[in-house]
């Protein structure tokens, strides 16, 4: 057995490592980046070594810098986890030069998988069925859409490296292609530093359904059944499971040994997926490998009852698998939610700042949290805004997703917006529950998906008293001993209601009353009234006259997370918060997200018409185009390309025209 192992990586999957290097007794080096010096991974691991800046390019994906850690520490292993430097053939080629053992597969198999049209022709070779498409070496625009005409509409773009959504367009026509080229092909060198593309046929409605591969040294090659993963917002995961409640006993089949004969065409050694794109009427098609350990690994080791990094440390020792095929055993069910620090209410746009509580349920025998962030750590804009993942497991599908739910509603992160709203919405869904979903799923419902919910009336009542009562004590500070600074709106005859705010998300003002332990609501939208009594610590009982509901309270400052039936997110505010006009808005375009300003399309003096593209923005990874909210005239830009700015920075100033 490897006896010190340097992780090449951070955030949850470092710590993920860390925690079977422990069971195994092996040794654990964490590196990390200036901007990760206190980070989660650095004080679990045994000892940590700097690397760099904060640029991933400048430290978790400079092979120089992390090589000269490896000596510096004496790893005799690198496991470089998922992302920067896991599907790199130069790294994996660097650590045999430097006799330092590669967890994972040989070079020779990264660069056979690492490029998507040299793969399919592989694996097609094998008998493992591929979808129509162009994966030429001619990449001029002529004989793109020369082959576009060929494949025919709709069809996706995508990018011939790399993989998580990044530089792939979907184009309903030939009207669309120009555009989906150009932004597939910069995102793509951006992000890979490759901009090649290739063409697809794009399969309507289908679904991403995806088998885990295991090789070993002795030839050796089996697989560990299926995940689904059609859950995904622009082309990113966001819930996987398994078993597919899509495929049955004979597809699987077909399926997992489509699977392992992908991998033996490349000698595959170690841990890697296959995944494949499946139509409506069950055909399936290869779409890519992914040389390394997934994400979304934990629901295989959930239904296997095995530790997947075990067994890719033990293969990288030399040993032989640990099981047969026939010994790999699927029971029960598991699905896996991923936690973002984005903000759906905002088309996704990633979030950054400090977590001031991170709060969830204890682990047990039915869940567990993967994360790789605490209470009090920072969220940055230099690396991938996945924060944790919650991993629920039942004996079925539908107790998987009964222990889904209830860990979500209970899990709180307070300081940074994150999809847990999302997150929960989707568990909820009746097609979800059906099992009823395809890769279009989110984006198909997300209107109704992030809308946001009124809050059920427990809810509401317990807020307002919690409101009403902060309103009371601000108004006693400044002279508690003085009956004319009581805030509890006493009159001669008798208490009166007062204004409070809430946000639900949308600031709404309300006029509550209170007296004793029973409280009334009225406003615009509705009026309620019940008792709320304390029950224990952030506990409640509530009589809204239709019986009492017991609730649970996660508070931090004046944000609510009140639990139910469901978890509502509620924030006490001023009666009268400022708002900024929407014309003010719309003639400052700015960034909705910190980041580095990649490309400038218009100049001081030009015309431009309302939706137009004014800038690319690019943050955590992903590109944002700057749209023109008005038509009008640019009088001023105020950002230059490669500048670093911040969320909410204005670049332009738009006049009427």
């Amino acid at each position: 057995m490897l006896r010190r192992l340097l992780i090449a990586n951070r955030g949850e999957i470092a710590c993920r490592i860390i925690r079977s290097c422990r069971s195994l007794g092996v040794h654990a080096i964490a590196v990390h980046s200036e901007a990760d010096r206190h980070a989660l991974h650095v004080r679990l691991a045994d000892e940590a070594i700097g690397i760099g800046p904060a640029a991933a390019l400048k430290s978790y994906l400079n092979i120089d810098a992390v090589l000269a850690a490896a000596r510096e520490c004496r790893a005799d292993a690198i496991h470089p986890g998922y992302g920067f430097l896991s599907e790199n053939a130069a790294f994996a080629d660097a650590c045999a030069a430097a006799g330092i053992t590669f967890v994972g597969p040989p070079a020779a198999a990264i660069r056979a998988m690492g490029l998507k049209h040299e793969a399919k022709a592989i694996v097609a070779a094998a008998g493992v069925p591929i979808v129509p498409g162009y994966m030429g070496d001619d990449q001029s625009e002529a004989v793109l859409r020369r082959e576009a005409e060929r494949v025919g509409y709709p069809l996706l773009v995508k990018a011939v490296a790399g993989g998580g959504g990044k530089g792939m367009r979907v184009v309903g026509d030939a009207a669309g292609l120009e555009e989906a080229i150009r932004g597939a092909c910069s995102e793509a060198e951006n992000a890979f530093g490759d901009g090649r593309l290739m063409l697809e046929r794009f399969l309507e409605r289908p679904r991403h359904i995806e088998v885990q591969v295991f090789g070993d040294t002795q030839g050796e090659c089996l697989h560990l059944f299926e995940r689904e993963c059609s859950v995904q917002r622009r082309y990113q995961k966001i819930i996987e499971e398994s078993p597919s409640p899509f495929i049955d006993a004979d597809m699987r089949s077909a399926m997992t040994s489509a699977a392992v004969r992908a991998a033996r065409a490349v000698g595959y050694v170690n841990a890697g997926t296959v995944e494949f794109i499946v139509s409506a009427d069950g055909d399936f098609f290869f779409m890519e490998m992914n040389t390394r350990l997934q994400v979304e690994h934990p629901v295989t080791e959930a239904v296997t009852g095995l530790d997947l990094v075990e067994w890719q440390l033990r293969v990288a020792s030399g040993e032989r698998l640990p099981l047969t095929q026939d010994q790999v055993q699927q029971c029960g069910h598991a699905i896996e939610a991923r936690i973002y620090s984005e903000d759906p209410q905002r088309g996704f746009l990633p979030s950054t700042g400090r977590i001031e509580r991170f709060v969830c349920p204890p682990e047990d025998a039915n869940w567990r949290m993967d994360r790789g962030v605490e209470q009090g750590d920072a969220i940055t804009v230099h690396y991938d805004p996945l924060i944790a993942k919650v991993i629920a497991s039942g004996r079925d599908r539908a107790g998987a997703l009964a222990v889904l739910r209830h860990r979500l509603d209970r899990t709180a992160v307070f300081g940074v917006a994150t999809n847990l709203p999302l997150l929960r919405a989707i568990a909820r869904h009746p097609q979800f529950a059906a099992g009823r979903v395809d890769t279009g799923f989110v984006d198909r419902e997300l209107e109704v998906l992030t809308r946001p919910q009124p809050p059920a009336t427990e809810a509401l009542l317990l807020a307002a008293s919690l409101a009403q009562a902060a309103v009371a004590t601000s108004a006693a500070r400044g002279a508690p001993h003085s009956p004319w600074a009581r805030g509890d709106a006493w009159r001669m005859t008798g208490p009166g209601p007062q204004a409070i705010g809430l946000r639900i998300p949308d600031f709404v003002q309300l006029r509550a009353s209170c007296v004793a332990d029973r409280i009334e609501v009225s406003g615009s939208r509705a009026h309620h009234a019940g008792s709320v009594t304390p029950d224990g610590p952030d506990r409640y009982r509530v009589d809204a006259g239709d019986g009492v509901k017991d609730l649970e309270l996660i508070r931090q400052g004046p944000r609510l997370q009140i639990i139910g039936t469901r978890a509502d997110e509620i924030t006490i505010a001023g009666a009268w918060p400022f708002e900024r006009g929407v014309e003010d808005a719309d003639a400052h375009p700015s960034s909705p997200l910190p980041g580095r300003v990649v490309e400038l399309r218009v100049k001081t003096g030009d015309a431009v018409n309302r939706g137009d593209v004014l800038a690319i923005v690019e943050g955590m990874k992903m590109q944002h185009a700057i749209r023109a909210g008005r038509p009008g005239r640019i009088t001023q830009v105020l950002a230059h390309p490669g500048e670093l700015v911040e969320a909410e920075t204005v670049l332009f100033d738009i006049a009427p025209t």
